[in-house]
C-alpha cells in the first residue's frame, strides 16, 4: 500500500507542478496586460466637418439648388404633357438629325428572353424555308454615331446593316451572333451573371479573339433592344468610391465610409444597387488611383461632405453607369479632377456625352453637366506650378487636342474651348500630382477648398 500511496503523491505532485507552469505560461505579465487592456480601449479615429465648411461649400450649395430646380421644371414639363410622351420626345431635335434614333431601353429578365427567343423562331423559320438566315442588326460605325446637342450625348442613327449566313464574308460572323445569342440566353435562364471574359472562353474556337465576341455582344444588345447589362454580361469591376454615400447592394448594407481607407469597388451589378442614401454636398469625380487615395487618406469627404469617385484613368461601364444612377437620384453636382492634357479632357467627355462604342446606350451611361473642376491649363500660371512640373506636349498630343476643338461636345462650351486652346498654344501639360511639389497634402488642404470657396469651375 505505501508504493501505491507514493505513486499518488508523486502524480498530485506532478499534476501541480504542470498546472504551475501551464500557469507561467498562459497568464500576462502586468506589463502586458496593460498593453492589451489599452489596445481593446484604443479609440476611434474621429473626423470632423472643416469649420470652414459652410464657406468653402456656398457656390456649391447654390450650385445644387440649380440643378434641383432644372430637375422640377423637367419633371413639371412630363406631368403637363398629355400626349404621354417620353422627356426625350418633348425636346426639339434639330434638322437632319434622323427621326428614328436607337436608344435601347431597360428590360427585365423575362422580356429580355422572349425577344431572344423571338429572334431564334425568325432564323428557324428562315432554315425551314430553306432560305439560311440573315439578321438585320443596327450598325455601329462612325458614320451612324449622331452627337446631339439638346441632349448633350451621342445617340446611334437609324442605319441598319444585314449579316446573312449565305454570304461568305458574314457566314461566320452570324454563327458568332448565334452563339453568343444561345449563351446569353442559358445565363438569363440560370439567373446569373458572368463577365465578357467568361463569354469568350466558353468557345474560343469559334470567337478566336475576345474583341470579336465582345463586339458582337453591343450588337446583340443593339438587336434586342436593351442595355448591355441587362444581357447579365459585364466587365471587371475597376472603378472606386468611398465618401458619405450608403446604399444596399443584393440585399448587404454598405457604408462607404466605413470601407477602409481605399474605399468600395464599384459592383458591375448596378441594377441590385437600391436604397441609396447620402448627405454629400457634391461628387468629385477624379481621373487618377494616386489622387483618389490622395483624398481617401486624408478622408477629404467628411471635412467637406462629399462622395469620391475613380474609375482609374479611362472610365468602364460600370462605374459611368454608377455615376449616372446616383447623380440622378441625389441631384448632388458632379466636379471633374483630371490630368491638364487632352486625354482628360476626353474622359471627361467621355463621361458626359458617352463613347461612340457605346452610343447606343448612351441615355443610361452619361452623367449631363459635369463642371470642369481641375487641374486645367490656366491653372499652371495661376498656381505658380514649378516649370519641373510642367511636361511638353508630344505631336499626338498636340494634334489630339487640335481634333478635340473641332469637337462639337467641346465647341458648345466656350470655357472649356478656350482652356483647350491655352494648351495647344503653350504645348505644355500636367498631372494632377505636379500639386504634391507644394506638398503631399497641399491637393486637400489647400488647392480644393480653395477651387470649391471660389466656385472655380467650367
Amino acid at each position: 500500500s505505501v508504493p501505491n500511496i507514493m505513486s499518488g503523491r508523486k502524480r498530485s505532485s506532478s499534476a501541480a507542478a504542470s498546472k504551475r507552469r501551464t500557469a507561467s505560461v498562459s497568464t500576462p505579465t502586468s506589463g502586458t496586460a496593460s498593453a492589451a487592456a489599452s489596445g481593446s480601449k484604443k479609440k476611434k479615429k474621429t473626423y470632423a466637418i472643416a469649420k470652414d465648411a459652410d464657406k468653402v461649400l456656398q457656390k456649391c450649395r447654390e450650385l445644387r439648388q440649380q440643378l434641383i430646380k432644372k430637375a422640377e421644371q423637367k419633371q413639371n414639363l412630363l406631368e403637363n404633357d398629355d400626349s404621354g410622351s417620353d422627356l426625350d420626345d418633348l425636346l426639339e431635335i434639330p434638322e437632319g438629325i434622323p427621326k428614328n434614333i436607337l436608344e435601347v431601353v431597360e428590360m427585365k429578365e423575362l422580356a429580355v428572353i422572349e425577344n431572344i427567343e423571338t429572334v431564334a423562331l425568325r432564323v428557324a423559320t428562315q432554315i425551314l424555308s430553306k432560305q439560311g438566315f440573315s439578321l438585320e442588326i443596327p450598325s455601329r460605325a462612325a458614320s451612324n454615331q449622331i452627337y446631339v446637342k439638346e441632349w448633350d450625348r451621342i445617340v446611334l442613327g437609324d442605319k441598319r446593316g444585314t449579316r446573312s449566313f449565305l454570304n461568305m464574308k458574314e457566314s461566320r460572323k452570324s454563327a458568332v451572333t448565334l452563339r453568343v445569342l444561345q449563351l446569353i440566353h442559358a445565363v438569363l435562364i440560370k439567373r446569373i451573371h458572368i463577365t465578357k471574359r467568361d463569354l469568350f472562353y466558353t468557345d474560343v474556337k469559334l470567337f478566336v479573339d475576345q474583341s470579336e465576341s465582345d463586339g458582337v455582344l453591343d450588337d446583340v444588345a443593339t438587336l434586342i433592344g436593351c442595355t448591355r447589362s441587362n444581357l447579365h454580361v459585364v466587365a471587371s469591376d475597376k472603378g472606386l468610391v468611398v465618401g458619405r454615400i450608403n446604399f444596399e447592394e443584393d440585399g448587404d448594407y454598405i457604408d462607404c465610409t466605413k470601407m477602409g481607407v481605399g474605399g468600395k469597388a464599384i459592383p458591375p451589378y448596378i441594377d441590385k444597387i437600391e436604397n441609396i442614401r447620402s448627405d454629400a454636398e457634391f461628387i468629385l469625380l477624379v481621373e487618377k488611383e494616386a489622387a483618389y487615395m490622395r483624398m481617401a487618406e486624408d478622408r477629404f469627404y467628411h471635412r467637406y461632405p462629399c462622395i469620391v469617385i475613380t474609375a482609374k484613368g479611362q472610365p468602364d461601364v460600370a462605374t459611368r453607369m454608377f455615376l449616372s444612377r446616383i447623380t440622378s437620384e441625389l441631384q448632388i453636382p458632379v466636379l471633374g479632377l483630371v490630368d491638364s492634357d487632352p486625354y482628360g479632357l476626353k474622359i471627361l467627355s467621355v463621361y458626359m456625352s458617352g463613347s461612340k462604342n457605346m452610343s447606343y446606350d448612351s441615355a443610361s451611361l452619361t452623367t449631363p453637366d459635369i463642371k470642369w473642376l481641375g487641374l486645367r491649363p490656366s491653372d499652371l500660371d495661376r498656381y505658380d506650378l514649378p516649370d519641373q512640373c510642367r511636361l511638353d506636349m508630344t505631336e499626338n498630343d498636340i494634334k489630339t487636342g487640335k481634333e478635340l476643338l473641332k469637337e462639337e461636345f467641346i465647341q458648345k462650351n466656350p470655357q472649356w474651348m478656350k482652356e483647350l486652346e491655352i494648351m495647344v498654344k503653350t504645348k505644355q501639360k500636367a498631372e494632377i500630382q505636379a500639386l504634391s511639389s507644394f506638398g503631399f497634402q497641399y491637393i486637400t488642404e489647400e488647392y480644393l477648398p480653395r477651387k470649391l470657396k471660389e466656385g472655380d469651375w467650367i
